[in-house]
């Protein structure tokens, strides 16, 4: 009888440190699982990301930040007054390992195509046109698997000064 009561006892025991069959601990997880999914947005819904360059060669960022396989739309603003031809100004997204001095030896030499050079397209993921003071320019890409990317001004002299990183999560 005694190891009866002694079974019984464990029994209770255990059922009560198992929550004894209580979905208690469910209701509790399930609030926070749809709490992430309303914060956590999805890849699908594109982010709009800004940045601007102006007449003393300077980005006012030094970083920009998307999610992997998210739509980006990059507007680039030129808040300077100095003409393109003078002071212009794009955002070149490169791929990683790209050598961003042999690139911008290139581009010094592709002024016909607003400092682009075509023989580098392969390095690149994204770029914008060249603007000058108070223009802007809107671009539309998908961003990249997860990593971070250098990005630059082409215009000759300007990468040493106008660059950043574009971190894809």
């Amino acid at each position: 009888m005694k190891i009866i009561k002694y079974a019984l006892f464990a029994g209770v025991v255990g059922l009560a440190a198992c929550g004894g069959g209580n979905d208690s601990s469910k209701a509790t997880d399930q609030p926070a699982a749809e709490e992430q999914k309303a914060t956590t947005p999805a890849v699908s819904e594109g982010v709009t990301l800004e940045i601007t360059g102006d007449d003393v060669m300077k980005f006012d960022k030094a970083e920009l930040r998307a999610k992997a396989g998210q739509k980006v739309t990059l507007t680039l603003h030129h808040s300077g007054k100095l003409a393109k031809e003078a002071m212009g100004h794009n955002v070149v997204i490169l791929k990683s390992g790209t050598d961003v001095a042999a690139f911008a030896a290139k581009a010094v030499e592709a002024k016909a195509n607003d400092y682009f050079p075509e023989s580098e397209a392969a390095n690149v993921i994204a770029h914008t046109k060249l603007v000058g003071g108070g223009e802007s320019t809107t671009i539309e890409f998908t961003a990249p698997e997860a990593g971070t990317y250098p990005f630059i001004c082409s215009f000759p002299g300007h990468y040493g000064f106008m660059k950043g990183d574009f971190i894809v999560e």
